[in-house]
Formats: structure tokens, sequence, C-alpha cells
């Protein structure tokens, strides 16, 4: 028996990866695909923790010590990655778990583990409701990163997102496209590692020009009446971006023949790109075997969910 749940969007950075991390203004989706925990009592002691992927299987089961969260496999990574989190959540509240002897916790995600849509972003946002302390402020202390995940998994809502003083700022956006049914999402059959991709840019960085450039494409690709204005502030991120973190661009390394545009999305090299183009460009993709392709309208959370 589960008496409590939680629920979180995953999410998507449409605009601005890497250079969020320096103040500029980026554009993120919140997707229809999430992950979910729920918090049951158990007659035995200690945390009791199972994990489940898309298709109801476990994929991550360990036990916990109740006052250190010591894991009963301290070599698994997993286990390491968890205990620490619940270590730094109790950090933010001293409360946290002091009332049960006992828990069995279930985690359930809705989407593939390799998509990048949040998995640990989703965890952390659910374990921060749990606990009831700051999500921004646990994701610092635990995994790091810019925030803009913890606010697209509080949100049901396109949002418009920056670092202000190293503070997260949040507005609600909304997308007036009319062309979404030419828009779609390509996953590269690659799991991308963010930390890595992160410390790459940590050695270069961008400059304050750079960094206004993109967030004026963030806000300008609200206003996008046509596609073909939506492909151009596309196709200059990219070539923004490819010069700042000294990589090429996904078009250019592996899609150089794709007649329309090609974004990537997040740490380069890796998970989800956005593409435009029709139901018959899709195949393209599909006979270069990237056979995972989701609609804009299929993946972006876009109306308040139903309570």
């Amino acid at each position: 028996m589960f008496d409590k749940k939680f629920h979180s969007n995953g999410k998507l950075l449409l605009t601005g990866e890497y250079v969020v991390l320096d103040g500029a203004t980026a554009l993120a989706i919140p997707t229809k695909f999430g992950q979910s925990l729920e918090i049951g009592l158990s007659k035995k002691k200690g945390v009791h923790w199972k994990s489940f992927d898309e298709k109801g299987e476990v994929w991550f089961s360990e036990f916990f010590e109740l006052e250190s969260f010591k894991p009963s496999n301290p070599a698994n990574n997993h286990s390491k990655t968890l205990s620490k989190i619940l270590g730094e959540t109790k950090k933010l509240n001293p409360d946290f778990l002091t009332e049960n002897e006992g828990l069995k916790i279930q985690t359930r995600l809705d989407f593939p583990r390799n998509w990048g849509l949040g998995t640990s972003s989703t965890l952390i946002n659910n374990i921060s409701d749990w606990a009831q302390v700051n999500a921004f402020k646990l994701l610092k202390n635990s995994f790091g990163g810019s925030g803009y995940d913890i606010a697209a998994a509080q949100t049901d809502f396109p949002i418009l997102y920056e670092l202000k003083n190293e503070q997260p700022k949040t507005t609600k956006a909304a997308l007036l496209w009319n062309y979404t049914n030419s828009l779609f999402f390509v996953h590269l059959n690659k799991k991308q590692d963010s930390k890595e991709g992160i410390a790459r840019y940590k050695k270069m960085q961008a400059d304050n020009e750079t960094i206004t450039l993109i967030s004026n494409i963030s806000k300008n690709l609200l206003n996008c009446a046509s596609l073909s204005d939506f492909e151009e502030l596309m196709d200059l991120h990219e070539k923004v971006i490819s010069k700042t973190i000294q990589l090429p661009t996904i078009k250019n390394r592996f899609f150089s023949d794709y007649p329309h545009s090609i974004k990537s999305l997040g740490a380069w090299g890796g998970d989800f790109i956005l593409a435009t183009g029709s139901e018959v460009d899709q195949e393209y993709f599909r006979e270069k075997g990237f056979g995972t392709i989701v609609s804009f309208d299929a993946m972006a959370r876009r109306t308040p969910r139903a309570i």
C-alpha cells in the first residue's frame, strides 16, 4: 500500500544548451513523459527501494539504512548516487525520514532510460516534493547543472529559463507555432553524458556577445510566425554554439544531405535532436537506423495536466 505519490515532467532544452550555465536565456519544454515516486510503510526497518522502467520491469533495487542511507551494494554507481541524494536531502531537512522505521519506495518511468528526458531531474524533483526541500538546492548539492530541468519538471508549460546571480528565473512561455506538425524529435540511439559536455564547455565558455545572441534567439523563436523563420533561427543557433564549443554541428557530422534544419538538444552528440520536415522526410532518418521518432505534439506538454 502506497499512501503518497509524486510525479514530475521530463524535459527537453530547445535552445541555450551550455550557455544557460552562464546566464543565457534558454527555451525549454516539459514533456508528456515523466517519472513518479510512490512511498509506503514497511514492517521491515530501512528504506526498501525499487525502480521500474517504462515496461514495468525493475531496473534498480536497493536497501538503505534509515539514518545513514548506507546502501547494501555500495559498489553500485546507482546506489552511491541515490545514497548521496538522500543524504543531501537530509541536510536540507533534518526532519526528513525521522517518523518511520521502515519505508518501501517505488519509482516508475514513462520513458526509456536512454531517451535523456530527465531520469535524474525528475527523481530530484520528486524527492524534493516528498521531503519539502528546495529542488534547485538539492540539484546543486548533488548533480549540479543549470536547473532548467528542475524548472521543467515543475511546470506544464514551455518556459524561458535563466540564471540571474546564480538564482533560477522561470517565465511561462506560449508557443503559438502553427507548424508543429513539421517538427519532430529523432533519438540518436546514444545516451549523452551531460557532465562530460559541461566539463568541456567550462574549459571554453561563451563571451557576453554570444550569451546575448543566444538569449535573443530563444526569445525570438517564440514569435516565429513561419517555419522558414523558425529554421533560420535554429540554423543560426547551431552555428553559434558550434563555434563556442568547437564541435561540428550534428547535421554536418551525420546528416549533411538532409534538406531541412536539424538542431542538437542538450549535450551535443546524443539523446534527441529536433528536425523540421514532413512525415515523408522522417524516412530519411529511419533508413539511417534512427527509428525512434516522436512528433512535437506527442512529446511536448503544452497544457495543464488533469488533476
